[in-house]
């Protein structure tokens, strides 16, 4: 059964009522008439109306990157952001630093596609900043882009990479972040074979589903027990009329937010708990660590329902990468053809959605490459999240990349 555009609109519908819902009774449970008798309910169900506002009104909301200055040798730089190519799915962008002379690396990181948006790598961001100059691929929500703009799939999300890194030219490194990962493989291949001069010096998978059958987990099997029939006529919603994508065909960042959050629900229902009693005894505060997870964790985008079904169908069932039999308009790309591009894979030992073990893959397909080419670390204690943005990525993650990126730099 196809969804109409009202299936879109009844969604969006329903979050903006809960965000009223929640902004209605902070209002009305807050209200200092309430404070004249001691009693512990009024403040709670205020605290549950702002925390229940501040969830939705996430949900539905933009996040801006929030990166105006960073530190490096010693000094504080100002941080100007910069669209280098403006693309209908995607900018390229750069945080450019005002300082002399520029740092010596440069670097592009892929962020994930996947739902989000690409400020979910902001902590990497900025931990890289000090020491590199860095790009990054800032997806763009499929509701915003009308349908004129035409398809963007797996192929398509491929090339935009290959011109990035053709923009960007020589002496480039890549980092590409769970779910690019296998098709910066790929695009590292294309350059290869067909422009040798554009490929990057190194390229460091973090956390990517090279081979999802290598270990499998909830995601890879959900993957492999759905039917795409299924798959399409469940989650791929046409937009509604409140977007400039209006009758475009996605896969609503909501579906994707509830399906990960479905895998953890105790501990979201808990985190949450511990919130409204948090604000309700006044004892949290705007940039806590609450927030500051959860309000990158709702801001949730929409993307094209062709890029996720092909994401499925060719990257998780018929495995198309692990096997390299991966294509582009009709041509094999062959990860054989990579011979200069070091390449570095990352893993966390508790990461529940790309397990250890499906990153690594990547290095027995690259044929073309010496062993000293190649190499793999493994954070024993690091999550999903962990291994780009939390302590493991600023402990021990980034000074082992970094120190790869310089090996092979010359």
């Amino acid at each position: 059964m196809q969804h109409s555009p009202v299936v879109y609109d009844f969604f969006e519908g329903t979050r903006q009522f809960n965000q009223w819902l929640g902004a209605t009774a902070k209002a009305f449970w807050g209200n200092p008439g309430f404070g004249l008798a001691p009693n512990s309910l009024p403040p709670t169900l205020a605290a549950w109306g702002e925390v229940t506002e501040h969830a939705f009104n996430r949900i539905g909301s933009t996040p801006d990157w929030g990166i105006d200055s960073v530190v490096s040798a010693g000094r504080d730089y100002l941080v100007n952001i910069e669209t280098l190519v403006d693309k209908p799915f995607c900018n390229l962008i750069q945080f450019k630093v005002d300082r002399k002379p520029t740092a010596k690396r440069r670097v592009l990181l892929i962020a994930p596609m996947s739902g989000h948006y690409s400020t979910l790598i902001r902590k990497t961001v900025k931990s890289l900043l000090p020491n590199c100059d860095v790009y990054v691929t800032e997806w763009k929500n499929a509701r915003e882009v009308p349908v004129s703009m035409g398809k963007f799939d797996i192929e398509d999300f491929t090339l935009y990479l290959v011109d990035f890194m053709k923009y960007l030219g020589e002496d480039l490194h890549v980092i590409a972040i769970c779910q690019p990962a296998p098709l910066a493989l790929a695009a590292t291949a294309l350059l290869a074979e067909k422009s040798p001069r554009h490929q990057p010096k190194t390229l460091t998978l973090i956390g990517g589903p090279i081979d999802p059958d290598a270990n499998a987990t909830e995601v890879t099997d959900f993957g492999r027990r759905a039917t795409m029939g299924q798959l399409e006529n469940s989650v791929i919603v046409p937009v509604g009329a409140s977007y400039p994508g209006v009758g475009r065909k996605v896969y609503p960042g909501a579906i994707q937010l509830a399906s990960f959050m479905a895998m953890n629900w105790s501990s979201h229902t808990q985190a949450y708990t511990n919130q409204i009693f948090s604000v309700a005894n006044q004892s949290d505060a705007e940039h806590d660590r609450h927030n500051q997870f959860y309000d990158e964790y709702l801001a949730v985008m929409d993307m094209t329902a062709e890029f996720y079904l092909s994401t499925v169908k060719r990257i998780y069932k018929d495995r198309e990468i692990a096997q390299n039999q991966f294509s582009i308009n009709g041509h094999k790309v062959d990860l054989g053809k990579i011979k200069k591009t070091a390449v570095k894979t990352v893993e966390g030992g508790r990461d529940d959605i790309t397990a250890p073990g499906q990153c690594i893959a990547a290095l027995d397909l690259l044929t073309g490459l010496k062993p000293s080419q190649k190499a793999h670390y493994i954070d024993p204690i690091a999550g999903h999240y962990g291994i780009f943005s939390g302590k493991a990525w600023r402990n021990d993650i980034r000074p082992v990349v970094l120190e790869f990126i310089d090996t092979h730099s010359k």
